[in-house]
């Protein structure tokens, strides 16, 4: 056992708790989080996070949230690979992912491999699927398993041969693999028995919508695209398929699941708790100024920030401004870039590939808090029209 001191910067104090750690394997450090819930790090070479670390970062990261009108079950962006080539031209890689939405954020998760990689969405229920995704991550050997489970299927025999096969291979495996009550049986109970020794608390009704969002990929396999309350689905979202086989600018498979190698990166990260949930507005007081604190504990910085279209929804209700301000205080690298996803409302974009409806938009951190009257910008389109 080695006595350490937990050291965190709360905005006006500076607070000293005292924990006791176990060590494992004598060179082995971790992250962790205080009795408080704000985060902390014993020293600067962790590669893997203790379970009530990981709640307890968890737990620093998140508020209240707020509701938004979907499940968000996949994402609706085609185009999201797209961002991969750009990513890939500047060489970015390492550093600290933070994103948001389901598991499009595996993918450039699997291109950079961070340091650490924060999901922080308004929706705990993003926060609920997110475990049942390192459920998954964890209880499959490849990438043939992770879909047998995610999807219901039974684990055939030739699993551990599997490694060499394309995504359209794996795809086409799915599409055609029996469902039966015993696989689906098996693929619930592997993650049912897994999300609870997570040290997030879950209630009853978590445990009854993770097994709800599992059972819709279950019930739609490869066809499930995205839907939300209200609004009539649109023949040109994706589905689950069309997302998992899809290509960077360059014609490139290059999703977390178009390779082992891109699924054993994000499965690493996941087993060793680096992977980390929390429910947050990105304009909110707690979140990203938690998170900037603790990077600078880490001392580490971000490298890639994927907001999807939540800009768009900060713009409107007048949030934009305090989400500039809490980027600002981000440590964040040279080359870092965020990364959003523009729907062509309004007229397409000048980054558009053709025969998407989305386009994906990368831009340096450091040039959009360049311009001084960045936060003042009036609407989404405005926004991202800056990008070319």
């Amino acid at each position: 056992m080695l006595r350490l001191s937990c050291v965190y910067v709360t905005g006006r104090h500076l607070v000293r708790h005292r924990l006791l750690l176990a060590l494992i394997l004598g060179s082995f450090t971790m992250l962790g989080a205080c009795r408080s819930g704000t985060p902390f790090t014993t020293d600067l070479t962790a590669d893997s996070i203790s379970t009530s670390g990981f709640a307890g970062i968890s737990a620093a990261l998140s508020d209240s949230g707020g509701y938004f009108d979907t499940d968000n079950l996949i994402s609706n962006e085609r185009s999201v690979l797209h961002a991969v080539s750009d990513l890939e031209t500047r060489g970015i890689r390492g550093g600290v992912y933070l994103g948001v939405g389901p598991d499009q954020s595996f993918n450039y998760i699997a291109q950079i491999e961070p340091r650490l990689a924060i999901i922080m969405d308004i929706r705990r229920d993003n926060l609920l699927q997110h475990l049942m995704y390192k459920a998954l991550f964890e209880a499959a050997g490849n990438r043939m398993e992770y879909l047998a489970l995610w999807l219901g299927r039974p684990v055939p025999d030739s699993a551990n041969g599997s490694q060499s096969m394309s995504i359209d291979s794996l795809i086409s495996w799915a599409r055609s693999a029996s469902v039966s009550e015993g696989s689906v049986g098996h693929a619930l109970s592997q993650v049912r028995e897994r999300v609870r020794s997570y040290g997030i608390a879950l209630s009853e009704e978590d445990m009854a919508t993770i097994e709800r969002f599992h059972r819709a990929f279950i019930r739609d396999g490869m066809d499930l695209r995205f839907n939300s309350f209200g609004r009539a689905p649109q023949p040109y979202y994706p589905t689950l398929a069309e997302l998992l086989s899809e290509r960077d600018r360059s014609g490139k498979q290059v999703g977390y699941l178009a390779s082992e190698r891109a699924f054993q990166v994000v499965k690493s990260l996941e087993r060793r708790n680096l992977v980390i949930p929390a429910v947050s507005d990105l304009s909110g007081s707690k979140g990203l100024p938690e998170l900037a604190a603790l990077l600078r504990q880490m001392k580490d910085s971000i490298s890639v920030i994927y907001t999807s279209n939540v800009e768009d929804y900060l713009i409107r209700d007048g949030k934009f401004p305090a989400f500039v301000e809490h980027l600002a205080a981000l440590p964040a690298r040279d080359d870092a870039v965020i990364i959003r996803s523009w729907f062509g409302v309004g007229g397409t974009h000048p980054m558009g590939v053709p025969g998407y409806r989305s386009v994906q938009l990368v831009e340096p951190i450091s040039a959009m808090l360049g311009e001084k009257d960045i936060a003042s910008v009036w609407s989404y389109r405005q926004l991202v029209m800056r990008i070319h």
